[in-house]
């Protein structure tokens, strides 16, 4: 049992620093483009990380994942509509599973 508080005690304060380090190292703002571009993009290709795989692992059949992730992108291209997007990747994933 100790050792789950260790490990929880290790992760919050590892949390902890992550969260206060740019607060202690960086008092002026940034002006180089470069990592201020980086920075903007952080939390997109976060994202994209984490919801790729998901969307080819979601269903049994890897096949409905991979026509539901170009449908998708197909529709987000042409109308930019998260609904119609949302309802053509589900409408994928169902005719892929059909056959």
């Amino acid at each position: 049992m100790n050792r789950i508080y260790l490990a929880i005690a290790v992760m919050a304060a590892t949390i902890y620093a992550i969260r206060v380090m740019p607060f202690l190292f960086i008092r002026k703002p940034i002006r180089n483009r470069f990592i201020r571009s980086f920075l903007y993009y952080v939390p997109y290709v976060t994202l994209a990380v984490m919801t790729f795989p998901a969307i080819l692992t979601v269903t049994d059949n890897i096949w409905a994942g991979a026509a539901a992730l170009i449908a998708g992108i197909i529709a987000a291209w042409l109308s930019r509509d998260l609904f119609v997007t949302a309802i053509t990747c589900c409408v994928a994933v169902f005719l892929v599973g059909m056959f």
